[in-house]
């Protein structure tokens, strides 16, 4: 479904993606794991067109979007879950999933939301900043996939959250999978990683060092772990 080659990108003078390559297959859910400053975040940035300095290729079901703005991204089922979640603070649950417009090809219904994600309809009356931080990584992925993607770009979904919060969200990627959406997770956490994901891309200095099955990263945990800092 998405396929990356040669993307290399820049922060002014300084280069933090080289040649960067990668693949992932319609229904997958795929991490990227490496040091802080690897270049993972820049790497979901540039796929949806938040990031300018940036060049190689960017293909999304066989097509060419590189040269597409982040909304024709959004269009084509694109959806962005950034570290900071993105809610409207102020509005409701039902509110911050509605006001969006559904600009995808395949939006998902309120309904349908709510039966997938059945404790956001249990709060939705309730404020986003009355939520806890899994209930809003619930919202967050909710929203994109009522706007329409079939393919999301995670970034650190687990920052910042407790043992339990982390199981929920791995819950919630588990079920989108289930709903046939295709991830592009960026994630620290290596044993979240492995719970959730079907294969995994090591960034290390901006480049792929390793492309890795479940089996090798369980296999490997020990030195990974010490490779990451972690």
């Amino acid at each position: 479904m998405l396929r990356i080659e040669n993307l290399s990108a820049w922060y002014g003078e300084a280069q933090v993606l080289r040649d960067a390559g990668l693949h992932v297959r319609r229904g997958e859910v795929v991490t990227l794991v490496g040091r802080n400053g690897a270049g993972k975040s820049t790497l979901l940035r540039c796929v949806m067109g938040l990031h300018a300095g940036w060049r190689g290729t960017v293909e999304l079901s066989g097509s060419e979007i590189g040269k597409l703005s982040a909304d024709r991204r959004a269009r084509l089922g694109l959806g962005w879950v950034p570290d900071d979640r993105g809610s409207y603070a102020t509005l409701t649950v039902t509110e911050n999933l509605t006001l969006p417009p559904t600009v995808g090809p395949d939006p998902w219904s309120l309904e349908r939301v709510y039966e997938a994600f059945p404790a956001l309809y249990e709060r939705r009356g309730s404020a986003a900043t009355t939520l806890s931080g899994g209930e809003q990584q619930m919202l967050a992925l909710a929203r994109v996939l009522r706007m329409g993607a079939r393919m999301l770009l995670c970034d650190e979904p687990t920052e910042g959250l407790s043992p339990l919060l982390v199981q929920q969200v791995g819950d919630l990627l588990h079920e989108a999978k289930r709903h046939g959406v295709t991830v592009l997770l960026v994630e620290q956490n290596l044993r979240f990683a492995t719970s959730v994901a079907d294969r995994h891309y090591l960034l290390a200095e901006g480049r792929v060092a390793a492309a890795m099955e479940n089996s090798e990263v369980r296999s490997r945990e020990r030195e990974l772990l010490s490779y990451l800092g972690i």
